[in-house]
């Protein structure tokens, strides 16, 4: 029983040491595929600094709260970052259920969010749709932003401070949107287009 117990001891101890050294591979290989230095990980993580380049190393065993708040700064769940194998590849599904429809005033409008909430701040994307007459107006985003219209059926059009152009299916309109915009569908038929947003865009003086 006494040798057993050892044992046990042992293989619990090897055990504790592989996960340990698979989460300092995990959180370093994160780290520079985000591109993060170690001081911006320990900002956005809550983490200090110190700790998370003992974990790297493999020099420290970090509690739970420290794993989770790295998961959390990382995009990773608990799991993943204690998984052994660090060929595991990120695939996640949004079904449309999933996927938040907003619609504007005159309801002839529909702007599907299929950005990322980890990206909110920076970059958003949507799937846009408007009736024939629809369109929406928004407020003006934080200093140098941008947004990117790809027409992907029927025509559009975008109004920006007194600036008014068309795009058919196939073409993209650019704009600053730190300003008042309004989008517009002046044809016929039903149209739709690929909307990006970039957030914290350098200011276009």
């Amino acid at each position: 029983m006494g040798i057993e117990g050892r044992d046990k001891a042992k293989a619990l101890e090897a055990g504790a040491l592989a996960v340990s050294g698979q989460l300092g591979k995990t959180v370093q290989r994160l780290r520079k595929a985000y591109n993060l230095s170690l001081s911006e990980l320990s900002e956005q993580s809550g983490v200090a600094k110190s700790i998370i380049s003992q974990i790297e190393r493999n020099e420290t065993n970090p509690t739970l709260a420290t794993i989770w708040r790295l998961a959390q700064a990382l995009d990773m769940s608990i799991e993943g970052m204690l998984q052994v194998s660090e060929d595991e590849p990120f695939l996640e599904k949004s079904t449309r259920g999933d996927t938040p429809i907003l619609v504007s005033d005159d309801g002839k409008c529909r702007l599907e969010i299929f950005g990322w909430i980890k990206t909110v701040e920076w970059l958003q994307w949507y799937g846009f749709h408007a009736e024939p007459g629809g369109a929406l107006a928004s407020d003006p985003h934080q200093r140098g932003s941008v947004e990117c219209l790809s027409v992907t059926d029927g025509e559009l059009e975008v109004e920006v401070g007194g600036v008014v152009e068309r795009a058919k299916a196939g073409e993209t309109l650019r704009y600053r949107c730190d300003r008042p915009h309004v989008i517009r569908n002046r044809g016929e038929r039903p149209a739709a287009a690929v909307m990006v947003c970039i957030l914290k865009a350098a200011a276009m003086e």
